[in-house]
């Protein structure tokens, strides 16, 4: 019947109309889960320009703003995770612990003392006479004394077997002969920055092995006798004049080969010199003239003096192209002024 017909029409479209309700209720939801997102979120991606996404170093600060990186990230769950070990378990059997009783003893020490000397003493300081204040005012090592800025006033006496003085920037104001007296093996005496004024004629002329004489930085007026046995002597720095030397003072002194009096009183060259020189330093000086034969042997042209090759004349008011006759044999010209 009519009736019957609209009636199970009215009943497909209403379970049509369920199922259709069905069907679109879970994107409805999803959509709305979607809605429903913390706005703080899309706020984080409001300045990016996705259209334009060239991203280089001028705009890089403005298309990526890294103030809020943490807040995009949340990095607490990444964390590393350390797992504490545990120690072995104690063995049960008492026999496999190590037997601590069984382990070495400790060597015992011997017990400090402070009697003794802070440097061991050379075999000839022992036998000094309990006086003997060069050891206790200076250090000893070996033959070396060194007694260098200990506010000295005069030579102390020396152990036989010294070798080497070292008394540079004390008060010394005189040398006395008896201060080397016995010193046979005594090769380097060096007084650098001293008050000395005097030396005794024989302070130095009986040392039969002394090699190296260092004066500099001092007062004196005068050069002692010097022993042959010289290859070094430094008085550059004192007041000595030309009168202040004995006359041929340096001819038999035939291992000299370092001669320096810079810096002194002197009006003319010392000389003669003996063939072993090699260096000859004496500027600034008061020199003003210079014989032919200084340097070279004036009837003997063939002669050639290869060794000495540092000659110091500047500083000194003489004019060295006055005499062209006395360089003939050196291997070099003086330094000093040639106009």
């Amino acid at each position: 019947t009519p009736a019957g017909c609209r009636m199970r029409t009215l009943a497909w479209l209403g379970i049509t109309s369920l199922c259709l309700g069905a069907a679109w209720a879970v994107p409805a939801k999803e959509e709305r889960r979607k809605a429903e997102k913390p706005k703080a979120d899309l706020a984080l991606y409001e300045n990016l320009d996705l259209d334009n996404y060239d991203l280089t170093l001028d705009n890089y600060g403005e298309i990526l703003d890294l103030s809020n990186y943490e807040e995009l990230y949340d990095y607490g769950d990444l964390g590393p995770k350390i797992e504490v070990g545990t120690l072995a378990p104690r063995p049960k059997d008492p026999a496999a612990l190590p037997d601590l009783g069984a382990t070495a003893e400790t060597p015992k020490l011997p017990p400090l003392t402070t009697a003794g000397p802070v440097h061991p003493a050379p075999p000839w300081a022992t036998s000094a006479p309990p006086a003997l204040p060069s050891c206790r005012l200076c250090l000893c090592i070996g033959t070396s004394v060194y007694c260098d800025d200990a506010n000295l006033e005069h030579i102390p006496p020396l152990p036989p077997e010294t070798t080497y003085l070292y008394a540079r920037f004390n008060r010394i104001g005189t040398i006395r002969a008896s201060d080397f007296t016995g010193l046979k093996k005594l090769k380097r005496i060096d007084l650098t920055s001293n008050f000395i004024s005097w030396a005794d004629v024989d302070a130095f002329r009986l040392l039969p092995s002394l090699q190296e004489l260092i004066l500099p930085e001092n007062r004196l007026t005068a050069l002692p006798e010097l022993p042959r046995s010289i290859v070094r002597l430094d008085a550059r720095l004192n007041r000595i004049p030309s009168t202040g030397l004995q006359p041929e003072a340096f001819r038999e002194l035939k291992q000299l080969q370092f001669l320096h009096l810079s810096d002194n009183q002197l009006d003319y060259i010392p000389a003669p010199l003996p063939e072993s020189l090699r260096s000859l330093h004496l500027q600034n000086n008061n020199i003003q003239t210079m014989h032919e034969d200084t340097f070279c042997d004036s009837q003997d042209h063939s002669q050639i003096r290869r060794a000495l090759e540092d000659i110091r004349l500047d500083g000194n008011p003489i004019n060295l192209s006055l005499f062209p006759n006395a360089y003939f044999c050196l291997p070099r010209l003086p330094t000093g002024r040639f106009f």
